[in-house]
């Protein structure tokens, strides 16, 4: 275990999965940490040439100003359709929005990253709509919410991939690009047509009746292979459950929850 007034160099296949693997070491939250990215890592094709990413966590003393975070948007979502600029303001939003109004700064920051990805959208000749927010569903109590890109319009399922793999890259390109824009590693989710918000709700659906299963049956049982933020949606649905603890077990593409009897 590391301390926690230590700097801490992690290596995983993606910068998300580092981040979340030194966390857990220092025993620290995203907003108690600063990121430094050292090594972007590369996917490869097909698995050559692919390279680990290396990031660098540096915990924040006590008092030390937090990076800049995104924050609620309440002026209606700044679109970007095909073709990328120029943006479009709708004339109402689809939901109404009750949170204080974005800074200029926040406004700045969102409408940057709507333009980022709906370039990427259009190179990869789709066309859709691209709308900026605050993303307190996708975070639990009491944690920072991202900036979350949401990506709507029709026959958008390739964006997804096979677990969420093709959206993943996506978000990871355009975290890319906003952060050396910025100098600064921000934590920008991208959606398309609500699916993280949808698979959010039945990660922890399913967490809680295997874990009545678990419970009935007093036998481990063994989740299929996730990706480290889904994993993590797991561990936090049960880390308070009277009967059942969890802990991931193998490595890589093939890392797993496994729910254990108390």
């Amino acid at each position: 275990m590391s301390k926690q007034n230590e700097s801490l160099d992690v290596s995983a296949k993606t910068i998300d999965e580092a981040i979340e693997q030194g966390l857990a070491q220092l025993g620290l939250s995203r907003e108690q940490v600063d990121v430094e990215i050292v090594k972007e890592g590369k996917r490869g094709v097909f698995g050559i040439g692919s390279e680990d990413a290396q990031v660098r966590l540096i915990p924040r003393s006590q008092g030390q100003p937090e990076n800049l975070q995104p924050a609620a948007v309440s002026t209606p979502p700044i679109i970007a359709s095909k073709p990328a600029t120029p943006l479009e303001t709708p004339a109402e939003p689809s939901q109404p929005d009750q949170s204080q109004p974005a800074s200029g700064r926040e406004a700045e920051i969102g409408e940057m990253s709507v333009r980022f990805l709906a370039k990427l959208l259009e190179l990869m000749g789709i066309q859709a709509t691209v709308t900026y927010r605050q993303g307190a569903d996708l975070v639990e109590a009491g944690e920072t919410p991202p900036l979350v890109l949401d990506i709507t319009g029709g026959d958008l399922g390739i964006l997804i991939g096979r677990r969420s793999e093709t959206l993943q890259a996506l978000q990871d390109m355009v975290r890319l690009m906003v952060s050396k824009e910025l100098n600064s590693w921000l934590p920008i989710v991208v959606d398309v047509e609500a699916y993280r918000v949808r698979r959010r709700q039945s990660l922890r659906q399913m967490a809680e009746k295997m874990a009545e299963r678990v419970t009935a049956s007093r036998k481990k049982m063994v989740l299929e292979a996730m990706p480290a933020h889904e994993r993590r949606i797991i561990h936090i649905t049960l880390r308070d459950h009277p009967a059942v603890t969890t802990k991931s077990v193998g490595s890589d593409d093939n890392r797993k929850v496994t729910i254990i009897p108390k």
